[in-house]
């Protein structure tokens, strides 16, 4: 007698219901194989010389230029090269915390653990009961959770809380610039709207001018520095993130320079030898022939 199969072996959503599951168990054993990976690198016994003598602040570096190296291949929005880049950043995640657990601080379990109650603390409204009415209504809510955390590590290591705590210093200096002002704005200290910040960016320039004229460079340093911090206020307030217009900036300019590297190596010339004038014609036409595009 034969037996005819069940509707749900039939039914292909049966299959695709289980895929999240099944990618969940592959992704495990996955992040298992990695952490064995690592642990055979950092063995005494047979592991990679040059993994053995790293430390977390040697190893930081790497961490920070993986994470750049994320940004660039979404920037350029190759997606095959950011699953190797998120790879490589995830590396460096396994990387520190083998090395914390060989001091018995934490491991990985306990990275995935905190950011994992992190997530659902911040997202009571996804994993509790809170609710809440649109996008902002969220926001603000994150940064109330946020500043609840400040407070109680404030509390657990007896120092006054700031609400500039915890914007890290190891942070690109225009992205940390963007973060404190956007701090400093929630108590009330910021510019009316973003055109009165660039009179202060105007200010700030004639300031810098000043310095450069008296060739004094230790003021001149500074004013640039109050110059750039006020530039990142005009982003905040425009809601650009100032390190990422200057990336594209500098893809803009590295993209016209070679461009005239092309259009002067055509006519037979030598970059060096050519003028400032010769240079800002070429120049002028590589800008012209790209907007044309």
């Amino acid at each position: 007698m034969t037996t005819s199969p069940s509707p749900a072996a039939n039914d292909p959503t049966r299959d695709r219901a289980l895929e999240p599951e099944r990618d969940a168990a592959e992704a495990a054993t996955q992040v298992r194989r990695l952490l064995n990976i690592m642990a055979a690198l950092r063995n005494p016994d047979g592991g990679c010389p040059w993994d053995l003598e790293q430390d977390f602040a040697s190893i930081a570096p790497y961490t920070i230029e993986e994470a750049y190296e994320v940004a660039d291949a979404i920037g350029r929005n190759d997606m095959a090269d950011l699953q190797d880049e998120l790879g490589d950043l995830l590396f460096q995640a396994v990387f520190h915390a083998r090395m914390a657990e060989e001091t018995g601080v934490f491991d990985f379990a306990d990275v995935a653990r905190s950011i994992a109650d992190k997530m659902e603390r911040r997202h009571p409204h996804v994993f509790g009961t809170e609710r809440v009415a649109s996008v902002e209504a969220q926001s603000a809510a994150w940064e109330e959770h946020k500043a609840r955390e400040r407070d109680e590590k404030s509390q657990q290591s007896g120092d006054a809380a700031s609400v500039l705590d915890d914007v890290p210093t190891a942070l690109p200096a225009l992205l940390r610039a963007h973060k404190l002002g956007r701090r400093m704005a929630r108590v009330g200290f910021d510019w009316p709207d973003a055109l009165s910040i660039t009179e202060k960016v105007t200010e700030e320039l004639g300031e810098l001018c000043e310095e450069i004229r008296r060739g004094d460079e230790t003021r001149a340093a500074e004013e640039l520095g109050d110059l750039l911090f006020t530039v990142a206020q005009v982003g905040r307030r425009l809601g650009i993130d100032p390190e990422e217009a200057l990336r594209q900036a500098n893809r803009k300019v590295e993209r016209r320079f070679r461009a005239v590297e092309d259009r002067i190596r055509k006519d037979g010339d030598d970059i060096a030898e050519l003028s400032m004038d010769a240079l800002e014609r070429h120049w002028a036409e590589a800008k012209a022939a790209e907007r044309a595009r």
